[in-house]
């Protein structure tokens, strides 16, 4: 993909247009761009163009969409430390973690205004594509409906991206004409109706102009057959919560569809490791990735957003992508208990067994025999284990203590699954705190792609960005089996990817719910979504939507933390099951409807 890349890179920077103030913003400059006939010779130059979008998307998906999908919802947090005073930034994202944002919130702004770049570039594609003779670059009539269905595929996936912030409030903006569209209709959830029924028409409508994965590596960085179709099954699968409308009989045979390999070849491995490790482009059960190299094209919200400044004495590896410290898990323990130096306290009540929480509090949530459940690993020759950064913290070299920053200056770095002030610092301990009030060991760490050491000559941000993967699919058609009212199917399903991660002396845990749970119901297949995907794909804000727990269920702080400038009830207001238009939309885009809860 270096080829692509390099093309693509070429081609945004001289083609990037009004298309996207176009449909967001009056007040945008239109700049020249390059002429569609002179820069369009031969095959190489659609690759190129059909490429920029790839880069357009993991720019925009990558950060922002993270930040909303994931911090409301009930695994990971943005928290603040040093008595409240580091990463508050003025709560920019504390109202994300606390579901107290409004239409003047800076993180929404700055949402919205990456939300639109790739919609808009894929639409200036379109316009060009559609209108070039294929023959006369040297190309097959087929090979540019591929590139065109690659195009459409990806608009839809931009367009299902802001539809599950925005919902109804969206424009349709599906040209590059430079009109200034407002929100589809005035009535929202008609307006919802229309733009999901857009995203179904356009996927179905060039689904089969994409290529099929049959076992090439190189394909897993195109979006294809089996992405398109896992893309309109999600839509089938959040129908009922986006449009009213209930399509899970409809989702069900297309996920029996994808698992019998209609849309190209995938299989569940038995290694997870597989799938996040340095070569996986070519496992089996990744559906689409993003082509990841260090230097050019990396996420930065991959694995340093949970990690210190001095991350590369814990794995021996060091880059110029610097830790942020500011992520950590939702806590599985409250803050009682004795106070252990530097540690948090022993003997913690539990969310789960003691409060009798069904949401949230993630490692506990897992079985103890799960093979993931443990601290991450990895020796000299790249071989690696667990998934999570906890207890203390050695030096990959020497293994001496790796030390602390801020309010535990130069102590032993001890990752506790608890958030509080332990010190008293800025506020006073209390038995339950919001992540307001942490400490810089507050939270355990997700580590979903290894670190190698830089001994073993890998370089971790060469892993590819894994969007789809076929775990999903046995894990909607489990959904859809529980909706039914069959929980011995979705059991079924669901267990045929979790088998993987127990040993064969552990076969027995299979038939237990886990943790917190008595039967396999919807709670417990909510809980195994959560597990299966902790951290992963930007998907857990609306999972809790489909199950109404959104806003509607209790976790953590939730009905029992204390803030002095706003209210953190058990059930939040319904309104913020979808995020309101930023003011600043509103005022250069008057035909913009704001959501009618805001």
């Amino acid at each position: 993909m270096n080829l692509i890349k390099y093309l693509g890179a070429m081609f945004a920077a001289a083609t990037m247009t009004a298309v996207l103030p176009s449909c967001t913003n009056l007040d945008e400059i239109t700049y020249d761009r390059i002429d569609a006939s002179a820069y369009y010779q031969d095959e190489n130059s659609v690759k190129g163009a059909v490429a920029s979008i790839y880069a357009s998307a993991q720019s925009g998906f990558l950060e922002y969409f993270w930040y909303l999908n994931e911090f409301p919802a009930d695994q990971v947090t943005w928290r603040t430390w040093n008595g409240g005073a580091w990463g508050y930034d003025e709560a920019a994202k504390f109202v994300l973690s606390s579901q107290t944002w409004n239409s003047e919130s800076v993180i929404i702004r700055q949402a919205w205004e990456h939300a639109w770049e790739t919609i808009g570039l894929c639409n200036t594609l379109l316009g060009d594509l559609e209108k070039l003779n294929p023959a006369s670059l040297g190309m097959s009539d087929s090979a540019m409906k591929q590139y065109i269905a690659e195009v459409r595929t990806m608009r839809a996936w931009a367009y299902y991206n802001n539809f599950e912030l925005w919902g109804g409030t969206l424009p349709l903006c599906v040209a590059a004409d430079g009109n200034v569209p407002g929100s589809a209709d005035p009535d929202f959830n008609k307006s919802s109706q229309i733009i999901w029924q857009f995203m179904a028409d356009e996927l179905d409508g060039c689904y089969g102009d994409l290529i099929a994965e049959q076992g090439n590596p190189g394909t897993r960085n195109r979006l294809s057959q089996g992405m398109n179709r896992m893309l309109k099954m999600r839509l089938l699968l959040n129908s009922e919560l986006w449009t009213g409308t209930a399509r899970y009989e409809e989702c069900k045979t297309l996920c029996e569809q994808i698992i019998a390999g209609d849309y190209g070849n995938y299989s569940i491995v038995s290694d997870y490791r597989d799938i996040y490790g340095i070569n996986n482009e070519t496992c089996p059960e990744v559906v689409f990735a993003f082509a990841m190299e260090a230097g050019h094209n990396t996420n930065n919200n991959r694995n340093t957003p949970f990690l210190p400044y001095n991350y590369d004495q814990m794995f021996g590896f060091s880059c110029d992508q610097s830790g942020w410290n500011c992520v950590c898990m939702v806590p599985s323990k409250d803050n009682t208990g004795t106070l252990v130096p530097y540690a948090g306290t022993s003997n913690p009540k539990s969310f789960i067994f003691d409060y009798g929480d069904k949401l949230g509090a993630p490692f506990d949530r897992m079985n103890n025999a799960d093979i993931r459940k443990q601290p991450f690993k990895c020796d000299a020759g790249g071989n690696w284990r667990g998934i999570f950064a906890m207890g203390p913290q050695k030096d990959w070299n020497t293994g001496a203590d790796v030390l602390a920053d801020a309010d535990l200056q130069d102590k032993p770095l001890i990752y506790v699954d608890q958030v509080g002030t332990f010190q008293n610092l800025g506020r006073q301990l209390e038995p339950v705190m919001s992540p307001r009030w942490g400490e810089t060991n507050s939270g355990y760490r997700v580590i979903r792609y290894p670190i190698y050491p830089t001994s073993t000559g890998l370089d971790w941000r060469n892993a590819d960005q894994v969007e789809f993967r076929l775990a999903e699919v046995y894990y909607t058609l489990a959904e859809c089996y529980m909706r039914s009212g069959n929980p011995s199917m979705a059991k079924s399903y669901v267990n045929q990817v979790r088998g993987r991660y127990f040993g064969a002396s552990d076969q027995k845990e299979l038939e237990k719910p886990g943790p917190g749970f008595d039967t396999f119901d919807a709670d417990w297949l909510l809980s195994e979504w959560g597990i299966e995907f902790l951290n992963e794909g930007r998907r857990r804000r609306t999972d809790l939507r489909r199950f109404d727990k959104f806003t509607q269920g209790q976790w953590w702080f939730f009905g029992r933390a204390t803030e002095t400038d706003r209210q953190l009830p058990a059930k939040r207001d319904r309104k913020y099951e979808w995020y309101p238009l930023p003011q600043a939309a509103l005022m250069v885009n008057p035909g913009l409807v704001q959501n009618p809860n805001y």
